[in-house]
């Protein structure tokens, strides 16, 4: 009799598992507001020691940008050759790396001088990248992400996105903050906060309303852009064509029923 309880109890438990803990929602509060090159067209942001790096697309526009936070000014800047729509950068040690959409190049560079250090290809098409510090993350629009050796960028593992069973595609920006990977979700007022260990999204942020209604040019393209100050522990967001960076709080709404 006791065999057979524990057959059936250890039947059950290889039954049933435990379902991923529902997404947490969050809105946001802005704490202050910066100037943004409204001419930028924003895929991928940074901040570092003080100033952002920017990168931004188009092809025959793209751009690698050293800015300053508080007036907007570039304070360096590398044009891409032509051909290059520049996409999504990030910062390993005293290197920026930075992808192209559909040419299968990414560049590296030291990040003071902006100086060409080399190349690397990709299989993918490049949108976001951001570093936990030991791996390279990156994005193509679908729910995939990649994590690439950070000196070879050899392919060394995935992490499906999901919120619960769902796909989560379009992932576009990228950065790591405090453990989680934020994720611009494409063509939405959204940005997924990812488990890098699962994939599951564990929290969804809401930035309807941004830009501000005084804020709007008129020429505004999606939110895209994601840095954050590990120091000074601030979030900062933006997007394609805004006229404002913006440096937020998130405000917990409730967890999805």
């Amino acid at each position: 009799m006791i065999l057979a309880i524990l057959l059936l109890a250890a039947g059950s438990s290889s039954c049933h598992r435990a379902l991923p803990a529902p997404a947490v929602l969050y809105t946001y509060e802005v704490v202050h507001s910066y100037p943004h090159d409204s001419s930028a067209f924003t895929q991928g942001l940074v901040f570092h020691d003080g100033v952002l790096y920017e990168s931004t697309g188009i092809s025959g526009q793209s751009t690698l940008r050293k800015v300053d936070l508080e007036t907007g000014e570039a304070i360096l800047v590398h044009p891409l050759p032509p051909q290059y729509f520049g996409e999504g950068i990030t910062l390993y040690k005293d290197r920026i790396i930075q992808l192209t959409w559909q040419s299968k190049v990414g560049f590296i560079y030291d990040k003071d001088s902006f100086r060409v250090l080399g190349g690397f290809t990709y299989g993918t098409e490049g949108w976001g990248i951001t570093t936990d510090g030991e791996r390279l993350i990156m994005s193509d629009g679908t729910s995939c992400l990649y994590l690439l050796h950070p000196d070879t960028f050899e392919e060394i593992g995935r992490i499906e996105v999901k919120d619960g069973a769902k796909p989560i595609s379009r992932l576009n920006e990228l950065e790591y903050i405090q453990g989680s990977i934020y994720a611009n979700v494409w063509q939405t007022d959204t940005i997924a906060i990812i488990s890098p260990q699962t994939g599951q999204v564990t929290g969804w942020i809401d930035l309807t309303g941004l830009p501000a209604e005084t804020d709007r040019t008129g020429r505004e393209d999606v939110l895209n852009g994601i840095a954050y100050d590990a120091e000074g522990k601030r979030l900062f967001v933006t997007g394609k064509l805004w006229s404002k960076l913006y440096e937020i709080r998130l405000v917990e709404k409730s967890n999805r029923p």
